[in-house]
């Protein structure tokens, strides 16, 4: 959506076609040795499913914030002159997060926890973790 970028004004399917791909293939390159915590939802599933301590759910929580303040300081840096010549603020900030079309706490959280629950239960699905020796996975 910023401005002078190949996807400028390529509408919701490439947003969502780039998004899918960004969680698909970490998920298939890593999922079967961590079970894929790329996400603190997926980690605070295994958690309470019962594959890992506390502890290390804390380790996973520290390395995915890490990665993301990581993760969004580079998407800042590559972006920087597109940032620049953008006036619309939304569009700036879509590079980082999303906004709801309609604002509505309640919808908006419904929203997110469906997308959080595939998400989770997809990632449970798909990986074959073993963590302390055990399976992680639902599959």
């Amino acid at each position: 959506v910023l401005n002078q970028t190949k996807g400028n004004n390529g509408g919701w399917i490439v947003i969502t076609f780039g998004w899918a791909i960004a969680v698909f293939v970490p998920v298939f390159m890593v999922g079967n040795f961590s079970g894929a915590h790329l996400n603190p939802a997926v980690t605070l599933g295994f958690w309470i499913k019962g594959s890992i301590t506390a502890a290390q759910a804390g380790q996973y929580f520290a390395g995915e914030f890490l990665g993301a303040a990581l993760g969004s300081f580079l998407v800042w840096l590559h972006y920087r002159s597109h940032i620049e010549i953008t006036k619309d603020q939304g569009a700036k900030r879509a590079i980082f997060c999303t906004d709801p079309a309609i604002r509505n706490t309640f919808q908006n959280f419904i929203s997110e926890v469906i997308g959080t629950f595939v998400l989770v239960f997809a990632v449970l699905f798909i990986t074959k973790a073993t963590i302390n020796g055990q399976d992680a996975s639902l599959g």
